[in-house]
């Protein structure tokens, strides 16, 4: 058998996990270190070598966008179809064994998903209907606090109050938001996990079959899983599983929705005899980044460990920019970027990288003013759009005239006559009858409501029966554009004669052009509606974004993960602000912040520019900080300092506000001026040195007077006495 195709783009380390043996096997796989490729290959590997059937394999990747490429790779190795092996993220896998087995796991069968959003307003409706008071019961916490106990893998019988009240209602609400689930048919996105995982638990013959199909489990981004993921997996695995796992606990940055790096470290005593293989050549960046990058993270105490190396270039140094404020960072930045594109490089290889989204307003206004074409990194994505969610709505009921959050969020939209009133009366009815909010409807325009409410009521529900009864021998596109038309969305979104009404009929245009493209799954037993609403919503929060021009990318450093650019800007690296203020104190959260750093790192391929600010106005504040701990991590050999306009010379990594002076020549010189310190003037009295400019005669300062406000002053004429 030739394993040439397989085997032959491989370094000594890649196929060495491509042909381990089957056995539990963890891969440590570094930053740029071809991760996806060995997952590919080690795919085709047990196809093509071990005889595994397609239909034997289970992979696991955390974006639809990532299992879409592991498959067109795999098919593209192999030269052959494998439109049967199972790849996908956790959600849409649970989905799939769900809609197989829906009787098994206590659900109808055209149960639905629901998105954050739908969630969060269910949640909302509840808390009215119980009459909680939702601003001491912030509806935003609770969705949070069930997430979390479902990721736990905990119901509401499972959680103990401790005693605390405030505990003991989040529990009742749980349950109460159980119970409307349960009876709507409705499944949120940590249900699927935790459904799937108790219906393979509770239910012996269906967990006996999947292990004995699913021998193989590929699984991507390992650091990243959260507890019901990982159980989900042991489970499956069982004693005689072989996992495949593929990840980096230097890059577990996601601990704050539940990611435990732990199970890196905890896998190996769960899979006695597991092999362990570090894959440390990067193919990404400049010796010089790698190097900076090691040093950073080596910091870090909790860590398998390894090191990055290259065969490729040391390349230049990394920059690093002391600014005056974020607007002299900002200038800085957009200095460099014009030169960039100058030199003929396209603007989308280059990136801007920020800890908070706070800071990207100060960029943004510059890049405007400099007239770069940008995009913030992670915008509004396609189905999330308002006008798409509605025409999804209308669709959902179309199928199942039961969906509460479908039914409450288009009875009124476009506007019917159905006012607030109406629509509490259908709550009322259907918590005190146990029923949908549809029955409901009918039930009091039959009984309660006078004429003109009743008709609004029975009109809308005559529109949904008509939509269902004209589309049902249509094509998926044509029903979605039928819906669309007949819901009189488009004459909605027309009478808003401004681009935003505009982009939003064309964003329905889109969604009948997304329907047309679908390609419903031939195994799947629903019908092409119903999946094409299920991916609706599991794509909800995923990448659909429209095609990019060349553009300079804004994004914080979260959003960074996974992308590369050949040049990177890490701004406002100062403490308090990257390393997080709420981090600096907890190790495991410093360590976390550290590991954001090495991300941060990592993504530049040939250049690498850090910045930070002596003073800072974020959130309304103004801040003076000292550099980031991060880039005295970095050795000096790795590091050329560059220099302020005005030819700063100060030791960027003092530790000592008292030794951070900023000579600036002429009177500024003599004084030995320096940001944030404290001055007074005789007229306007007090203040603190916010900024300054210029050299010699000209040097000018700006102070910020606890009386008189901000005031820029000519250092040489404003007799200023230092405190």
């Amino acid at each position: 058998m030739d394993v040439t195709p397989i085997l032959d783009s491989l370094n000594d380390v890649q196929r060495q996990a491509v042909t381990a043996p089957s056995e539990p096997a963890l891969i440590i796989a570094g930053a740029g270190s071809g991760k996806t490729r060995v997952l590919v290959h080690r795919a085709a590997w047990l196809i093509e070598v071990e005889d595994v059937a397609p239909q034997g394999l289970l992979a696991v990747t955390f974006t639809n966008k990532a299992a879409a490429e592991m498959r067109n790779r795999i098919e593209a190795l192999l030269k052959l179809p494998v439109q049967h092996l199972w790849i996908g993220t956790f959600h849409g896998l649970a989905h799939r064994m769900l809609r197989r087995h829906w009787r098994e796991a206590g659900l109808p069968q055209n149960f639905q998903i629901i998105d954050s959003d739908d969630q969060l307003r269910l949640i909302k409706r509840l808390l009215k209907s119980l009459e909680v008071d939702d601003s001491r019961w912030i509806p935003k916490e609770i969705q949070w606090f069930i997430n979390g106990q479902k990721d736990e893998g905990l119901r509401p019988k499972h959680i103990d109050d401790e005693g605390d009240p405030n505990r003991r209602q989040q529990i009742s609400l749980y349950q109460s938001y159980e119970d409307i689930c349960q009876r709507g048919g409705l499944v949120d996105f940590a249900e699927l996990l935790l459904r799937t995982h108790e219906t393979l638990r509770d239910n012996a013959e269906l967990l006996k079959h999947y292990r004995r199909r699913f021998q193989h489990l590929l699984v991507d981004e390992f650091q990243d899983t959260n507890a019901i993921q990982y159980a989900w997996l042991r489970l499956l695995a069982g004693d005689k599983g072989v996992p495949f796992v593929v990840g980096d606990d230097d890059q577990s940055i996601y601990r704050w929705r539940g990611a435990r790096v732990e199970h890196i470290h905890r896998f190996q005593k769960d899979f006695p005899g597991t092999r362990v293989i570090k894959l440390e050549q990067n193919y990404r960046s400049t010796e010089t980044i790698l190097n900076a990058a090691n040093a950073v993270i080596a910091n870090n105490n909790s860590r398998m460990g390894k090191n990055l190396w290259t065969e490729g270039a040391a390349g230049e140094a990394i920059k690093v920019y002391s600014a005056y404020n974020e607007r002299d960072e900002a200038d800085f930045i957009i200095g460099r970027l014009n030169d960039w594109i100058a030199q003929g490089n396209m603007r989308a290889d280059s990136a801007i990288l920020y800890r908070s989204n706070a800071q990207s307003r100060v960029l943004e206004e510059g890049l405007i003013n400099a007239r770069i074409p940008y995009r913030v990194y992670g915008g509004l994505r396609f189905f999330e759009r308002a006008e798409i969610k509605d025409a999804l709505a209308y669709l959902r009921l179309t199928s199942n005239r039961d969906d509460d959050s479908s039914f409450e969020r288009v009875v009124n939209k476009p506007t019917r006559g159905i006012g607030a009133r109406t629509v509490e009366m259908m709550r009322a009815y259907a918590r005190a009858n146990a029923c949908s909010m549809w029955c409901a409807a009918g039930a009091i325009a039959r009984d309660d409501l006078n004429g003109r409410a009743a008709n609004a009521v029975n009109a809308f529900m005559s529109l949904i029966e008509r939509m269902a009864r004209e589309t049902n021998s249509l094509e998926l596109h044509d029903k979605v554009d039928h819906v669309i038309h007949v819901s009189t969305l488009i004459e909605f979104f027309k009478k808003d004669k401004g681009e935003k009404g505009e982009t939003r009929i064309e964003n329905l245009a889109e969604l009948v052009s997304a329907a047309k493209s679908f390609e419903p799954d031939p195994a799947e037993e629903m019908s092409p509606l119903d999946e094409f609403l299920s991916h609706a919503a599991l794509e909800a929060g995923e990448g659909q974004a429209d095609a990019w021009e060349d553009c300079v990318q804004l994004m914080t450093m979260h959003s960074a993960k996974g992308l590369e650019f050949p040049l990177v800007f890490m701004c406002g690296m100062e403490d308090g602000l990257f390393p997080h203020q709420r981090s600096v104190a907890d190790p495991n959260g410093l360590e976390e912040e550290r590991r954001l750093c090495y991300v941060g790192i990592t993504r530049a391929m040939q250049s690498l520019y850090i910045t930070h600010a002596e003073q800072r106005r974020l959130h309304g504040m103004d801040n003076f900080s000292q550099p980031s701990r991060f880039i005295s991590e970095i050795p000096d050999e790795y590091i050329e300092e560059v220099r302020p306009r005005v030819q700063v010379a100060r030791p960027m990594r003092s530790s000592s506000p008292t030794q951070r002076r900023t000579p600036i020549g002429g009177a500024g010189s003599e004084l030995g001026i320096r940001l944030g310190q404290r001055v007074h003037h005789k007229k306007f009295g007090d203040g603190v040195i916010l900024n300054c400019e210029g050299q010699g005669a000209h040097a000018r300062v700006e102070v910020n007077f606890e009386a008189a406000g901000t005031k820029w002053l000519v250092l040489s004429y404003a007799n200023l006495d230092l405190m």
